[in-house]
């Protein structure tokens, strides 16, 4: 079958008021994203968990030059490694999680404990809160997870006040799900691939494709009578998956529709959209969910959903550590201070050019921008691209793909608040705006971007030289590596506030697989005695030359298009606590 290039795609609120009409009639997946609020590592997390500690193992390494899994540098360090082994799938293949773990503990007994220690004093999210509400108000008959926590149980013990309610079967008692699906004893959750308590843990490759059939065979029994919501799911393993394609091969399959929930920092796999163009096919009502994480969504969907108790779900958030804005210190304080290295972004762009032409994919449009020599950033959302920059350059660019729209976009806080293509964006015209006003280079990364002195020796940056010391030059042993002091920005979201955070480092120029290591061992010598104080005035310096005086910038200070216009404050954050 043919691959469509588009995929239905509907709004959270498309999808709530859809889901609000329907909801006895859909069953639901869950997947490790419906946990990582929990504080659950999702299935991502735990890969580079996996990396570390065989590289750690095998190659008798510094655990300290390999801690920050968060460190793009470490990353790339770890996954030479692994790439260099041959012998592991390679990143993002489908059996790279079962493969890694299996090879990290080959005993299941210890596999099963280290399940066992990630998801002990877990506690539920909000979102299981939700779900728990639902099917307390016979709104959620049906959920099937991959997880090996308890905490849609635990949910559910709260809002139901007792254990009694909710019927779970496993890997252990694959019966009961069968039994309880025919008898219509609701709710039901059935565990996939079992219990973190169980015994017959799955989590290896030879295991997930071994998964227990009777399993399988209720849950293609069920998709012909339930819609399915997948929350959270990868889509990783190919047990579940080939249950999903069985169930599409059912006359009638999910009569109400088949959505797939997922945030643009877990783009989805082949296999997922390979699935929703079959069902398409199929003329099932299918289409995927851009959604900021789990637990916003429940909230949205609650609130339309008749019956459900809202008063039950925020009793929850009791019992949860309460944080707030703290106000201006004042005087002497009897708590520490921790101030942090983030600017608030206090002026945002307002709108982004909307185009629509025949360009489908977001590396086209890229090299749309580069073969016309034009300045413009542009990202592409749904059916369209969204882009900054001049009307004529925005034009130059795509008018050959045959333009059926040129249109504006309002800009939307929505998708700010995690790593999406809106958050890219605006992160990469922030950059350009700095580096217009502040006399910066940029070079954009995925997440991040890296912004360092265009003209180093100039007297300008005689303040940065006197805390560090020489600020650009080439490595030792690697005279096609350059480097100069500098900093890399990325966009976070805390207390309804978008801020840009400030993190000083070298940055590298030339950087090659050949001289990544001596790349790596170079900036960790250049930071590694940077503490308290040194780091604090680093900081203090970035942010004094990024904030411009508090003045409005400007991403290209075009006439005529869509300009990113930004204004960033003056004074960092700060953390203390109130009260005690």
């Amino acid at each position: 079958m043919e691959r469509n290039t588009y995929l239905p795609e509907v709004t959270v609120d498309d999808f709530c008021r859809r889901l609000a009409m329907r909801s006895k009639h859909m069953m639901w997946l869950l997947g490790a994203g419906s946990s990582a609020s929990a504080g659950i590592p999702t299935a991502q997390d735990m890969i580079w968990q996996f990396k570390q500690l065989l590289f750690i193992s095998q190659r008798r390494g510094s655990p300290d030059a390999v801690a920050d899994l968060t460190n793009p540098t470490v990353r790339h360090r770890l996954q030479e490694y692994i790439d260099a082994s041959a012998i592991w799938p390679h990143a993002g293949d489908p059996d790279e999680y079962a493969a890694l773990f299996e090879a990290t503990f080959p005993s299941e007994r210890d596999r099963q404990h280290f399940i066992d220690a990630k998801v002990s004093g877990a506690k539920p999210s909000y979102g299981h809160m939700a779900l728990a509400a639902l099917m307390k108000a016979g709104q959620l008959r049906l959920v099937w997870t991959t997880n090996f926590d308890s905490l849609l149980e635990d949910a559910c013990a709260k809002v139901f006040d007792g254990t009694s309610a909710l019927t779970t079967a496993t890997l252990d008692s694959p019966s009961l799900a069968s039994s309880t699906l025919a008898d219509e004893r609701w709710p039901l959750e059935v565990k996939l691939h079992g219990d973190f308590r169980s015994r017959r843990l799955k989590n290896t490759s030879d295991e997930l494709r071994t998964q227990d059939a009777t399993l399988r065979r209720v849950f293609v029994d069920a998709s012909v009578r339930f819609g399915l919501v997948v929350m959270g799911y990868s889509g990783r393993d190919q047990s579940i998956m080939q249950a999903l394609e069985r169930a599409l091969d059912q006359s009638g399959a999910f009569p109400h529709g088949l959505f797939w929930l997922y945030r643009d920092d877990a783009p989805l796999l082949p296999g997922v959209r390979e699935l929703i163009d079959k069902a398409v096919a199929l003329g099932i009502e299918a289409a995927v969910v851009r959604i900021s994480n789990f637990d916003e969504v429940m909230r949205d969907l609650i609130q339309v959903t008749n019956g459900v108790d809202l008063v039950a779900v925020s009793m929850f958030a009791q019992d949860r550590p309460r944080l707030s804005p703290a106000p201006r210190p004042t005087g002497r304080t009897r708590w520490p201070q921790i101030r942090l290295n983030a600017l608030p972004v206090v002026q945002l762009p307002t709108s982004y050019r909307r185009v629509v032409c025949s360009i489908r994919q977001l590396n086209e449009a890229r090299e749309a921008v580069s073969a016309a020599g034009v300045d413009v950033l542009v990202t592409r959302v749904g059916n369209a691209l969204l882009a900054f920059g001049a009307d004529p350059d925005v034009r130059a660019a795509f008018a050959p793909y045959s333009i059926s729209d040129f249109d504006l976009q309002p800009v939307s806080l929505a998708y700010l608040r995690y790593e999406s293509l809106e958050n890219a964006i605006i992160r990469a015209a922030l950059a350009t705006a700095l580096g217009r006003s502040c006399g910066l280079d940029v070079v954009h990364h995925r997440n991040t971007d890296d912004l360092t002195p265009r003209d180093p020796a100039a007297s300008t940056w005689r303040p940065l030289k006197d805390l560090v010391g020489t600020i650009y030059g080439t490595v030792p042993h690697a005279p096609d590596l350059y480097w100069r002091e500098g900093c890399r920005i990325r966009l976070a979201w805390a207390n309804n506030q978008l801020w840009l955070l400030i993190d000083p480092r070298p940055v590298l120029y030339g950087r090659t697989r050949a001289n990544s290591e001596l790349a790596a061992d170079f900036s960790r010598e250049r930071t590694v005695k940077r503490y308290n104080r040194q780091l604090n005035d680093l900081i203090a310096f970035w942010a004094n030359r990024l904030s411009c005086d508090g003045d409005e910038i400007r991403a290209f200070n075009c006439r005529v298009g869509v300009d990113a216009t930004f204004r960033l404050g003056s004074e960092l954050g700060f953390s203390w606590r109130v009260g005690a």
